[in-house]
C-alpha cells in the first residue's frame, strides 16, 4: 500500500512539476481527429498526445507509437505517466518518447470481444477482430501518413479492453510489437480463449506482453486471478524459451484502481531490454 502512496505521489507532483517548469510554447496541445472508418462503417473519434520534443526546431525524430483502448477514461492517465517516464525535464529516461492515440468508445462490447455469446436479449458482441483490423489498416496508416511514427505498435487496454489486447497478443496475423493487459476479463467465452492459448503460434511467445491482475476480492477469486494464472502457466508450458510476458498481481488495488499502478509497472517492464 506504502509504494501505491508513493507513486500516486510521484505521479501528481511530476504533472504538477510539469505544468509549472514549463514555458508556454512547450506543452504541447491535445488534438482531436476523426476518422471515417469503411471497416466498420463509421466515424471514430481520437485523442493524439505528441511528445514535449516532437516540434522541436531541427528535430527529424520519429517516435514510438501507442495505441489506447478506452481513451475517454485513460487519456489523461496514460499521457501523464508517459511523460513522467520519458520526459527530458523528468530525466527518468525510464521509456522513449511516445505518440499516444487514444481511441474514444461507441460500442465496447462490440469492439473489445472476437466471440459472440447467446444472450437473452440481441447484442452486439463479437466485433474485436473488425475493430482490430480498423486499427492496424485504417487508424495506424492514418497516424502514419501525418505524423514521424517509428515502426514500433504497443496496444493497452483494461478489463474487455484488456481482453481485447490478450487476443492480438495471441494472434499471429496481429502487428502489434508489444501488449499491456491491465486485469484482462478472460472469463469472457473461456472455453474460446483456452482453445486459442492451447493453439498459440511460436511467433506470438516471442512478443513482450505484460498483465496485470487486480484483487477482486475472495468471491472473484476464481473468476479472476486464478484464471490469469492459469492462462500463464499454459503459455509458458507452449515455449521452449522463457517468455517475455510478466503477470504482477495487485493485492492492494481492485479492477478500478489497478490501471495507474499497471501503466507504469506495464511500460517500465516492455521498454527494459534487460527484463
Amino acid at each position: 500500500m506504502k509504494y501505491s502512496v508513493k507513486l500516486l505521489a510521484l505521479f501528481y507532483l511530476s504533472c504538477l512539476s510539469s505544468l509549472f517548469g514549463q514555458s508556454e510554447n512547450t506543452i504541447q496541445p491535445v488534438k482531436e481527429f476523426s476518422i471515417n472508418s469503411t471497416i466498420l462503417n463509421e466515424d471514430r473519434t481520437c485523442l493524439i498526445s505528441l511528445p514535449d520534443s516532437y516540434h522541436d526546431a531541427h528535430n527529424n525524430m520519429s517516435y514510438p507509437l501507442i495505441i489506447l483502448l478506452d481513451g475517454a477514461t485513460f487519456f489523461k492517465t496514460a499521457t501523464g505517466t508517459v511523460h513522467f517516464m520519458s520526459s527530458r525535464i523528468n530525466r527518468n529516461y525510464l521509456m522513449p518518447e511516445t505518440i499516444i492515440v487514444a481511441i474514444e468508445n461507441i460500442d465496447r462490447e462490440r469492439d473489445f470481444t472476437v466471440t459472440k455469446l447467446k444472450t437473452k436479449r440481441p447484442n452486439t458482441m463479437g466485433g474485436g477482430n473488425n475493430f482490430l483490423d480498423f486499427i492496424e489498416k485504417e487508424l495506424i496508416p492514418y497516424v502514419d501518413q501525418r505524423y514521424r511514427t517509428l515502426p514500433h505498435r504497443t496496444l493497452i487496454g483494461h478489463s474487455l479492453g484488456g481482453l481485447l489486447t490478450l487476443n492480438a497478443y495471441m494472434d499471429e496475423h496481429r502487428n502489434f510489437d508489444a501488449f499491456l493487459c491491465i486485469d484482462p476479463s478472460i472469463w469472457w467465452d473461456e472455453e474460446t480463449m483456452k482453445r486459442k492459448t492451447e493453439m498459440v503460434s511460436s511467433s506470438c511467445l516471442k512478443k513482450k506482453i505484460y498483465m496485470a491482475t487486480a484483487n477482486q476480492g475472495e468471491a472473484n477469486y476464481a473468476r479472476n486471478k486464478k484464471r490469469h494464472d492459469r492462462l500463464y502457466a499454459l503459455l509458458n508450458s507452449k515455449s521452449n524459451e522463457p517468455l517475455q510476458f510478466k503477470l504482477e498481481y495487485f493485492e492492494h488495488e481492485n479492477h478500478r484502481s489497478v490501471p495507474l499502478l499497471a501503466l507504469y509497472n506495464g511500460l517500465r517492464f516492455l521498454n527494459n531490454e534487460n527484463e
